[in-house]
């Protein structure tokens, strides 16, 4: 290998490779998410799944904090992420079998995720800078919650619950204060694009799980299945236009916007616009795309019969969990409201909740004409120019 001319190592701080590979490693747990969420679709079962999601996030957001923070392209922080990657597989696999034979398993690959996170910045910073000090201070209720995870996963159910919602407790109100009366390097186009890799990752969901259930009725695996040609094409085709669609109401517009408005910012105020906008609001982005693939993929295997209630909850949930989640962040990075995703959010949602009686495709094209409205009416009224009323 003398032989091949490389170019010098600088500073880069767009997603390294490494880090695109260890997002994948994602793509599985997620939809291990959707799995469970089709199998066990209850308040009960949602709220289990969403503990689980939220403990896949912890880490992940604790290494894209480091990675921005710690160029990427080094050959220590690319280590750092092969190992967390090889960790991500057996967490993974295991998120059907958290809460029975696999929450050991779970847990400490969990564990050396966030490990690996937390050594990253903490060993790629100068120990006489500030960020140092921060990191220093907020590893410290990240490992006590980390300890709890591997305590709890050890103990039955439903102590082992408790302990893992105490340790999410821990790190969503410990941490994050520490966390926003801190310094921490914020790279604004970084923090954009790896969120948006990660939405993008989970908007796969939507097509793999549509697609897994259709192959499964051609295949003849879906038992009952009354739809054939036609409405299957049709079928895929309105879960693809509704996952286009979810994909606009996200990157055409406040994806950008966000990254501006943080490179409009110095300091800790910097670090809490990232901490609020990223970390926090995409938790409910995220949340409602994967909810939305597990309801998309129960219309796939029934598409000419009415859709379940606890499905339709789920899919409104979903879609009002995502607008709701871009809106907060919107919100929150310019005090803007998002009229028309509110005024969309309250009708999908009294559609989805009412309408027993139609079909599941026939729920997903109104649901994607509904977004679709949602869409152009917001675009005609951010483009059209304000008029400023003037006294003579």
């Amino acid at each position: 290998m003398r032989g091949l001319e490389i170019p010098p190592r600088q500073e880069d701080f767009t997603a390294d490779p490494v880090e695109l590979f260890f997002d994948l490693s994602y793509v599985y747990a997620f939809s291990q998410l959707v799995y469970r969420l089709i199998h066990e679709p209850t308040w009960s079962g949602a709220g289990r799944t969403l503990l689980l999601f939220m403990l896949l996030w912890i880490p992940w957001a604790q290494f894209h904090w480091s990675a921005n923070a710690v160029s990427g392209n080094s050959r220590t922080v690319r280590a750092w992420f092969l190992v967390a990657t090889v960790a991500a597989i057996p967490m993974g696999a295991s998120v059907t079998t958290a809460y029975d034979t696999g929450g050991p398993v779970f847990a400490l690959s969990q564990a050396v995720i966030l490990a690996m996170g937390l050594l990253t910045m903490i060993v790629g910073l100068d120990n006489d800078s500030v960020e140092y000090r921060s990191i220093r201070s907020y590893a410290v209720p990240n490992w006590i919650a980390m300890g709890i995870v591997v305590v709890g996963a050890f103990l039955p159910d439903p102590a082992r619950t408790i302990a893992w919602v105490l340790a999410l407790l821990v790190v969503a109100i410990l941490g994050m204060r520490v966390a926003g009366g801190r310094q921490w390097i914020v790279r604004a186009g970084h923090f954009a694009e790896r969120h948006g890799l990660i939405v993008i990752i989970a908007l796969g969901e939507v097509i793999v799980a549509t697609a897994l259930g259709i192959s499964n009725v051609v295949g003849g695996e879906a038992e009952g299945a009354a739809a054939t040609g036609t409405v299957l094409l049709v079928t895929l085709g309105a879960a693809g236009v509704f996952a286009g669609l979810l994909w606009w109401a996200y990157f055409d517009r406040p994806l950008p916007a966000w990254e501006h408005g943080a490179e409009q910012l110095e300091g800790p105020e910097r670090g809490r616009f990232a901490r609020d906008v990223w970390t926090l609001w995409h938790v409910p982005i995220v949340t409602g795309v994967i909810a939305s693939a597990a309801a998309l993929e129960e219309v796939t295997l029934h598409p000419k019969e009415p859709l379940p209630l606890e499905f339709r909850v789920m899919l409104a949930a979903g879609v009002c969990l995502f607008l709701g989640g871009v809106a907060g962040a919107v919100w929150r990075a310019f005090r803007i409201v998002g009229w028309e995703r509110v005024g969309a959010m309250v009708v999908v949602a009294a559609f989805l909740l009412t309408a027993s009686g139609l079909h599941g495709l026939w729920l997903v094209l109104v649901l994607d004409a509904t977004l679709a409205v949602m869409l152009v009416v917001e675009s005609i009224r951010v483009r059209t120019p304000t008029t400023v009323a003037t006294t003579a």
